[in-house]
């Protein structure tokens, strides 16, 4: 091994090339095993990286992770050649030597002959020093560190025992628990039996009262036969007895009996001629009995009818009840949600009204602090200029001393000229002289803050306190224009391009004499008397601004601007462009040669000296007429030429193919009723296409709604704009608030419940967030009729959409959570369906795909087992809808990766998860926890940028027609076009 380390030659001998090829070899390793932090001392020390580098490679916003960072420092090594290749190096071999002798394949070694030399023994000494002395301190920490990670170890080994104890206690009362679930299904078994056999007795026990009643009528019938008989009986009895006693008598009471049977007969005579009346009395007697019977008959029979009716009225209603009691909990229920839904929403109000406050705090201090920075840097300015004063006079006494010597040699040397150089005049200092460009249209000048604001603020005096901002902050990190005259005016040798001219300091530059006319005067000065930033030479600033997006002839016009919306009227929009319709005669905008057809790009005017810069080339026709009434003096209007364009959207609008040059479509997040006067009716998530934006002066826009499937426009009518619907959804949450009697009245009516609202909050505080001209307005105008108040507040009650139409089969995701789990399997054995499957990743490649984003969500950490963006896209290939079992999470990196979800939620209650209960069961779920999984995700849903389809419980009755319905909604879905919102942060 030692043989092989002495036949390696020295590095300081290796060539640059052959270094870097060796650092190029290792480039990932030292990308990510590295910490700029860590070597940037070594390598200023070594004076290979300025402290303009080490800011550029820790706080550049570009760079967001550490390795981003390592690879920038090595690229500005790389500059450096051999010496920073070295210092690379030999910091590798101070703080990282596993990985020195990984690439160099050398033992580190701190031996003053194993350096380069590019710092001196002394510092190389203390900077060594300092590097133990940091690494002994990091090694106590990590000791520390250490054995506090020991301790917790311990302590959760301890807690590991007890978990394991708890869980054997655990499946004991498992075991428990299934032996009295087995035991108590056997109880029911036998109470099942015994209610059988209980109905069946109850069958037995009214047959036999059946009987019963039967025979009694029978043994009636038979009595009233046995009496009848026994009448007859004791009737046929005397009868007999009376022929007997007849034939026994003497006849000697014949003649007697004779008589007697005369007057019997006489006596019968007389009966017979009454008999038929009490025929006819008895006969009518016994009809009325026999209709008296008959009545009752039919009375008995309607009572028993009454009565099995009353049985069924009394079952139904004991039906109903147990609806009304299920009805009754799922109000409650929804009550309790509610309540729980409000009380958050005050807490988060709360939290945003306390985070408000520290945000006012913490800006009030900044704002202070810049101040008081600010005032010191004019302080250190001051002096600064003094001192250059200094200079320059030192200079001039240098160069008059420097001249009379040169004079009094050529007294020595030519005596004729000795008169002439003893009378020559002491030369005064150049003046410094500025620079302004021409021939050429500064970046610079579009830019949306910069130009105009270093113009008019002065960033020289510093007069104005802007609140702090990344391009605030950013921007001062430029040096002043006066420092850059003195920079020049201190080289002498110092050479410049053709294209810039010398301008003396009191003369200023004339814009109508340039070439081309700027966007932004560049004649304007700073309160010190020098000039903008507009003015700047472009190798001085240290990343380019954006550009406007501006083709063909541009003219910037300069006039008074005073009331410009009755010297100029306007139509377009955001689609077609904001033109110049008509310009009133003998106006300041006529004077000044502006004509209809001119294609408005952009406007800038100062307002409580600020400069206002406002880009009108992608605006509305309600954000082009707002910015145009903030005009009040002179302003700087930017106009293309665009003739054809003017009359093609004339000729649209006198077709009436089109309402205005305005065409955008929106998210509606709140339930608007329509009316007789035309105003559209919208429910909360309905996609809107907005074609005027001007279409009253009340602040009214006109849209349609859009089909789902195709871009054609539906129902069109009048809609609230922004503020106005802003307004209504804040009256809306009050009344969700505090409710009123009137709409506790309306609740209790109706019969389906529907969104009222959906939350949306944006960062944009100071202005409308579908606005996007106002480049610096920090003092927004009022205006009294409501269209556009003093400061936009955060809910959105629209959001800008745009259009997806993906080629290819959409994944599904199957919302609650939970349920989900329960559904995943089953929807994935239908054709056309797949379930996604984890995939088991190496450590290098779950590290890239982590920094790419393309892990949707890792099962595993330790193994790497997760859901990739891969596996989602080779199911989407083959045709087929891939089924993803994950959350809401995956919805965001997903639509990075252009692949839009279909997201379907299953809404659950109490008495549509019984009919799952057995699916539930099998997957160890409970109805409560679905029923809390689904309460806490459904708040969620309102937070995703696209739209998602529900499914009532009453929908479906059993996992099968529940199959059925989801692929039903997945076919319509695939069908429809994805809407996504933009990025309202």
């Amino acid at each position: 091994m030692a043989e092989s380390v002495l036949n390696i030659p020295d590095l300081k001998d290796l060539e640059e090339e052959e270094l870097w090829n060796l650092i190029d070899d290792n480039r990932h390793a030292i990308s990510l095993g590295v910490r700029p932090c860590v070597l940037i001392p070594y390598l200023r020390q070594a004076r290979v990286l300025t402290d303009l580098d080490e800011d550029e490679i820790l706080t550049c916003f570009s760079f967001t992770n550490r390795g981003m960072k390592t690879s920038h420092m090595l690229d500005l090594l790389r500059v450096q050649g051999h010496n920073g290749a070295m210092a690379l190096l030999e910091s590798l071999m101070i703080h990282y030597p596993t990985l020195y002798t990984r690439i160099t394949g050398r033992q580190p070694s701190i031996e003053p002959s194993g350096f380069s030399g590019l710092i001196n023994y002394n510092e190389l000494t203390e900077y060594l020093v300092h590097a133990v002395s940091s690494m002994q301190s990091e090694l106590q920490v990590a000791r520390h560190e250490a054995a506090r990670l020991q301790a917790r170890c311990c302590q959760l080994e301890g807690k590991l025992e007890q978990a394991q104890q708890n869980n054997e206690e655990l499946s004991q009362m498992q075991g428990e628990h299934a032996q009295l679930r087995s035991h108590l299904d056997g109880l029911n078994r036998e109470l099942l039996k015994l209610k059988d056999e209980k109905c069946d007795l109850y069958v037995r026990y009214t047959t036999s009262l059946e009987e019963k009643s039967a025979t009694i009528v029978r043994n009636r019938d038979l009595q009233l036969e046995i009496s009848q008989l026994q009448h007859e009986l004791k009737k046929a009895q005397k009868e007999t007895d009376f022929e007997r006693q007849r034939s026994l008598k003497n006849p000697s009471d014949t003649q007697k009996l004779k008589d007697e049977l005369n007057a019997v007969r006489a006596k019968l005579l007389e009966t017979e001629t009454l008999f038929p009346v009490q025929q006819d009395i008895l006969a009518h007697d016994l009809k009325e009995v026999e209709n008296r019977r008959s009545e009752l008959a039919e009375e008995v029979s309607r009572l028993s009818e009454e009565n099995i009716r009353l049985q069924q009225e009394k079952e139904e209603l004991l039906e109903e009840k147990d609806c009304l009691a299920l009805e009754v909990e799922k109000l409650t229920v929804d009550c309790e949600m509610y309540q729980h839904r409000s009380t958050l929403f005050h807490s988060q109000l709360e939290e945003v009204q306390a985070e408000r406050d520290k945000a006012y705090l913490s800006r009030d201090e900044a704002q202070a602090q810049i101040a008081r920075s600010l005032a010191e840097k004019d302080v250190l300015r001051g002096q600064l200029m003094e001192l250059q004063a200094r200079v320059f006079a030192m200079k001039a006494c240098s160069k008059q001393r420097e001249r009379r010597e040169k004079s009094r040699d050529r007294m020595f040397s030519c005596d004729s000229n000795r008169g002439s150089c003893s009378e020559f005049p002491p030369s005064s200092p150049p003046a410094r002289r500025q620079l302004c460009r021409l021939n050429a249209i500064l970046p610079e000048s579009f830019n949306s803050d910069d130009g105009c604001e270093f113009g008019d603020e002065g960033i020289c005096s510093s007069n104005q306190v802007e609140p702090p901002c990344s391009e605030s902050l950013r921007r001062r990190d430029f040096p002043s224009r006066s420092d850059m005259e003195d920079i020049y005016s201190s080289q002498d040798s110092l050479s410049f391009d053709h294209d810039f001219v010398f301008i003396s300091k009191g003369d200023s530059f004339d814009e109508s004499k340039s070439p081309v006319s700027l966007p932004c005067s560049n004649s304007r000065r700073s309160p010190n008397g020098s000039v903008s930033r507009a003015s700047a030479p472009p190798f001085l600033m240290r990343s380019r601004p954006q550009a406007l997006r501006i083709t063909g002839r541009v003219l910037n016009v300069f006039f008074q601007g005073e009331m410009l919306l009755n010297q100029i009227q306007v139509i377009g929009g955001n689609k077609t462009g904001v033109f110049v319709h008509h310009v009133t005669e003998g106006s300041s905008a006529h004077n000044t040669g502006i004509s209809p057809g001119s294609q408005i790009l952009q406007l800038k005017y100062e307002r409580e000296q600020r400069a206002v810069r406002m880009v009108l080339e992608d605006t509305t026709m309600e954000e082009a007429l707002w910015a145009m009434g903030q005009v009040q003096g002179p302003c700087h209007i930017t106009l293309r030429p665009s003739q054809d364009a003017y009359e093609n959207l004339l000729q649209q609008l006198k077709n009436g193919e089109v309402m205005s040059g305005d065409s955008f479509y929106i998210r509606v997040n709140m339930t608007m009723p329509g009316d007789v006067a035309g105003t559209l009716a919208v429910k909360c998530n309905d996609i809107l296409h907005v074609t005027d934006t001007h279409h009253s002066n009340d602040g009214s826009w006109w849209a349609s709604h859009v089909h789902p499937c195709h871009l054609e426009d539906l129902k069109s009518g009048v809609l609230p704009n922004y503020y106005r619907a802003q307004r209504l959804l804040i009256r809306a949450l009050e009344d969700m608030t505090y409710p009123r009697k009137t709409q506790r009245k309306e609740k209790t009516l109706a019969h389906e419940k529907q969104r009222a609202a959906r939350i949306v909050i944006t960062g944009q505080q100071s202005r409308n967030p579908l606005w996007l001209s106002v480049e610096d307005d920090n003092n927004p105008a009022q205006d009294s009729d409501g269209c556009v108040p003093s400061r936009c507040v955060t809910l959105m009650p629209y959001t800008l959409v745009s259009p997806r139409f993906p080629p290819i089969c959409r994944p599904v995701l199957l919302l609650p959570t939970l349920l989900g789990r329960v559904l995943h399997k089953r929807l994935a054995e239908q054709e056309g369906f797949q379930l996604c499957e984890p995939e088991l990743l190496m450590a290098s490649e779950h590290a890239i795909q982590m920094q790419k984003g393309e892990i949707l969500e890792e099962c595993d950490s330790k193994t790497h087992l997760s859901y990739t963006l891969q596996g989602v896209e080779k199911i989407m290939k083959r045709g087929t809808h891939c089924v993803l079992p994950l959350g809401l999470d995956c919805v965001r990196r997903l639509h990075r990766a252009e692949i839009f979800p279909i997201i379907i939620y299953i809404m659950s209650t109490e008495r549509s998860l019984r009919r799952l209960r057995q699916k539930l069961r099998q997957n160890v779920l409970t109805e409560s926890q679905v029923l809390e999984c689904s309460c806490s995700e459904e708040p969620l849903l309102d937070k995703l940028p696209c739209l998602y389809q529900s499914i009532p419980p009453e929908s479906w009755h059993d996992s099968t027609t529940l199959t059925d319905t989801l692929k039903t909604v997945v076919a319509e879905e695939q069908q429809k076009i994805v809407w996504v919102e933009s990025d309202t942060w």
